[in-house]
């Protein structure tokens, strides 16, 4: 048994993060808001932090896009949705939002700065889809759907420039899809960003996928299970799984290729509500509660959280 092996975080509300160097100078060693209110009713999933100190949510519900200073922990709807779910979504570069569509087999890209709709990809033609995830590389983005054993890739031009239809992949290899049920689910780069990986959240296994070719194979994790696996982020050699329904952030050391990973730690906090993904800015991860086992209203009420990195 490893080092860290089965240890469990309880990480305290500090009311504050720190962020580190390289982002936002000026704001350096600012006490930032450790967990912030959003919109009665907004059924939050997704989250996407850049380089600026700026989240963005998604609603899995009508699809608007919320954008919260971090600074402040204020925020607004500055991106109206399009009646249908907005999941996962990760910003780039150049300040466009690409956003995961859920049950409506489809994909976006949004003006991160106006909220304008710059693309739209219809990637799944039939009701059995659920686009969950994207993760934006040098020269693509990929989306995950959790009723299908595919990825859906959006070439990005020299410049970023976006295409006019997506390309499906299929992912052959060592993933096995379970009809009926979510599969595929999280996505993130390697660390030697040669190949992406996928949990796979009703069996607790991790792949890595050729994104050349579409071939997966299970990731040496050392027996460890990922149960409920959800969202991922990859920050140099470590990659962080949410545990959506346990309430739990798992850290693992990777090697560069993403062949074999070992549990460092695990992270709880009392705030956390069935947190579905994760984003870091300095030295902190935010994750949004997702409030899976509460019954939704128009008045239900839903937060984020910041944690310090475990």
């Amino acid at each position: 048994m490893s080092r860290g092996f089965g240890v469990v975080i309880a990480v305290g509300v500090l009311g504050l993060s720190l962020v580190g160097a390289g982002e936002a100078g000026a704001d350096r060693g600012r006490v930032f808001p450790s967990e912030f209110a959003l919109p009665n009713g907004f059924l939050p999933e997704g989250i996407a932090i850049g380089d600026e100190p700026t989240a963005y949510f998604g609603s899995r519900g009508d699809g608007s896009i919320y954008r919260v200073d971090l600074r402040t922990g204020k925020g607004r709807v500055f991106s109206e949705g399009p009646g249908t779910p907005s999941v996962g979504l990760k910003v780039d570069d150049r300040e466009r939002l690409f956003v995961a569509g859920g049950g409506a087999g489809n994909g976006r890209v949004v003006d991160a700065r106006g909220g304008a709709v710059l693309k739209s990809y219809q990637f799944s033609p039939d009701a059995e889809t659920f686009i969950n995830d994207v993760v934006v590389t040098d020269r693509a983005a990929w989306f995950t759907d959790s009723r299908k054993s595919v990825l859906y890739k959006v070439s990005l031009g020299r410049r970023g420039e976006l295409p006019d239809a997506a390309t499906t992949v299929p992912l052959t290899g060592e993933f096995v899809l379970t009809p009926g049920v979510n599969n595929a689910n999280g996505i993130a780069e390697t660390p030697d960003g040669r190949a992406l990986l996928i949990v796979q959240s009703n069996t607790g296994k991790l792949f890595r996928v050729d994104p050349a070719s579409g071939a997966t194979e299970e990731v040496d994790l050392g027996g460890q299970v990922l149960t409920n696996g959800d969202g991922l982020l990859v920050k140099g050699r470590y990659l962080y799984v949410v545990q959506n329904r346990l309430n739990t952030v798992a850290k693992f050391s990777l090697n560069r290729t993403g062949t074999r990973g070992e549990l460092v730690t695990t992270a709880t906090d009392p705030r956390f509500d069935v947190p579905t993904t994760v984003a870091s800015f300095g030295r902190s991860l935010y994750l949004p509660n997702a409030r899976f086992s509460t019954t939704p209203t128009p008045d239900t009420t839903y937060n984020a959280v910041a944690i310090p990195e475990p």
